[in-house]
């Protein structure tokens, strides 16, 4: 797990853009082991990419529509399949509250649902197209404390065996990362684990003492 923090509108949203291969770096390499990722076919890299961000973004359609969207045949994804990532995002139970379960309608960008339930779809897609590589954009920010608890819960489950980058500017959700990267006008001011940069970075102390006592 590496996270990106810093204050807003250092850069790390564009780094974000940068692993996803939405534009090129002017200069330098982004590499997997020894290879440029732009090296890799587009198709083939972005389906090994997982991304949660903070919007709980949905589109309109049925919750089956939104969990298999953008997948190869997904109309061949069997039934228990779903389930199985929809109880691994802890999305199960309030979907089968629902009136007609995963064919129930979502509304225009998921309004009939609350943010913790679209963000827990959004977990549960993720869970379905098991990448190897997961990127997390505040995907906690807009949400009340109770839904956040539950969230956080799913992201924990589907981070195992993945190599994650956070984006977070609550230093609560990355204090245990294995590496924090602090970011500032587009600079790398920092790094290190949450003690490491406690000691060695004023700015990010700063952050600390802020939020976290």
């Amino acid at each position: 797990m590496i996270a990106f923090a810093g204050p807003s509108g250092g850069g790390k949203t564009t780094i974000f853009g940068l692993i996803e291969r939405y534009y090129a770096p002017n200069e330098g390499e982004i590499l997997l082991g020894d290879t440029s990722i732009h090296a890799i076919s587009l198709i083939s890299w972005r389906s090994q990419i997982g991304y949660v961000s903070q919007e709980s973004s949905m589109m309109s359609g049925t919750i089956r529509d939104n969990l298999t969207y953008g997948l190869k045949n997904s109309n061949l994804i069997k039934e228990d399949q779903l389930w199985a990532v929809a109880e691994m995002a802890y999305a199960a139970q309030f979907i089968k509250a629902l009136p007609h379960g995963l064919d129930t309608e979502v509304g225009e960008r998921g309004t009939k649902l609350s943010g913790g339930q679209r963000q827990r779809i959004n977990i549960a897609r993720a869970f379905l197209r098991n990448p190897k590589i997961l990127l997390l954009d505040e995907a906690t920010a807009s949400l009340d404390s109770q839904s956040e608890q539950v969230v956080q819960k799913a992201l924990q489950r589907l981070m195992e065996g993945r190599t994650t980058f956070v984006i977070a500017h609550r230093l609560a959700t990355i204090v245990h990362a294995d590496q924090i990267i602090f970011i500032e006008d587009g600079t790398i001011t920092g790094k290190g684990t949450h003690q490491e940069l406690l000691t060695q970075h004023a700015l990010y102390r700063s952050f600390a003492e802020q939020q976290l006592t």
